[in-house]
């Protein structure tokens, strides 16, 4: 099979400590060269991903916050594929003392030790969300949306289906490093 695009995770993958290697940019822009395309999935939140990112031209198309907004860097144009978490959500967190909280646009996130709190307050909201654990890292999202979801609709726009596409990321592989050690 011929792969016509790449997905690649940043934290752990193309960057270390917030900066994109110049090993995966000389890889992706020799990538590019060959007629390919690129995606950028991310849990992170676009605007920390901008600051963090200045090669991000590199990419044809960035899917953020976990799946749940896409931006294309050639045009700067923003799309929210998802709605947001309600802003109730992390007033009642910041109430119970959790800290740090990040409101993207869509997700809601915080840090360990925090996986209980959030998901006894879902529980008692009767909320309709999911919780994605990335090592130390809780993001919580509408039901539904995760990476795959927002990468499939950003191989949808470029034209290509996912049998198209190949993805890299470090999140599995730490799991599975995890399941070994236990």
């Amino acid at each position: 099979m011929r792969y016509l695009a790449l997905a690649v995770d940043y934290d752990g993958t193309a960057a270390t400590n917030d900066t994109l290697s110049d090993g995966a940019a000389l890889a992706i822009e020799r990538l590019r060269m060959s007629g390919r395309r690129t995606v950028l999935v991310t849990g992170r939140r676009l605007q920390d991903l901008l600051r963090a990112c200045p090669r991000i031209g590199l990419f044809d198309l960035v899917v953020a916050e976990n799946g749940a907004v896409l931006y294309d860097p050639q045009r700067r144009e923003e799309t929210i594929l998802a709605t947001p978490v309600s802003a109730l959500f992390a007033e009642k967190l910041r109430e119970r003392g959790v800290e740090p909280i990040e409101v993207g646009k869509v997700l809601v996130a915080t840090r360990d030790p925090y996986g209980a709190v959030v998901f006894e307050l879902i529980r008692e909201l009767g909320l309709e969300l999911q919780v994605i654990i990335n090592q130390s890292a809780i993001m919580v999202l509408p039901a539904g949306i995760n990476k795959a979801t927002g990468l499939q609709f950003a191989l949808h726009k470029l034209g290509l289906s996912q049998h198209e596409a190949v993805a890299i990321g470090d999140a599995a592989l730490l799991q599975k490093q995890k399941e070994n050690d236990a």
